[in-house]
């Protein structure tokens, strides 16, 4: 993985969470996931990926963080963003019809070196629903 540059972590969070995007995207491709959608929306939700895992349809949340100050990155995902990710894989479904019929959610935490940008950890937390 690249590192991004140091000024690419001063910007906006939404920078930081596009390059957690993107590294989740390279480990998802790693591991054999095929990518079929980034930054689905819906109404008011939206799912950061939407892949395919051999016989499964998976919705991941990406969380990223430079710093622990706020909590670990997993602990964003709270039982109302949960739900607003389940509405929102209801209506993918709904309008992609021919996916998997089994469904998961998973989270992606991401912790990045704030000076460099590149990954101090990455954890794959499958099936969190």
């Amino acid at each position: 993985m690249q590192p991004a540059s140091q000024n690419s972590l001063q910007q906006p969070p939404s920078n930081l969470g596009r390059l957690g995007e993107s590294y989740a995207v390279s480990y998802l491709s790693r591991h054999h996931f095929v990518i079929l959608a980034r930054n689905f929306r819906a109404g008011h939700g939206e799912i950061d990926i939407v892949a395919n895992d051999h016989d499964t349809l998976v919705f991941v949340e990406v969380k990223t963080r430079s710093t622990l100050s706020f909590g670990s990155p997993q602990s964003a995902v709270t039982p109302m963003k949960l739900r607003e990710i389940i509405k929102t894989a209801q209506y993918y479904m709904l309008t992609h019809p021919g996916k998997p019929m089994q469904v998961r959610i998973d989270v992606i935490a991401i912790l990045v070196d704030a000076d460099t940008g590149s990954v101090r950890s990455l954890e794959h937390i499958p099936n969190v629903s």
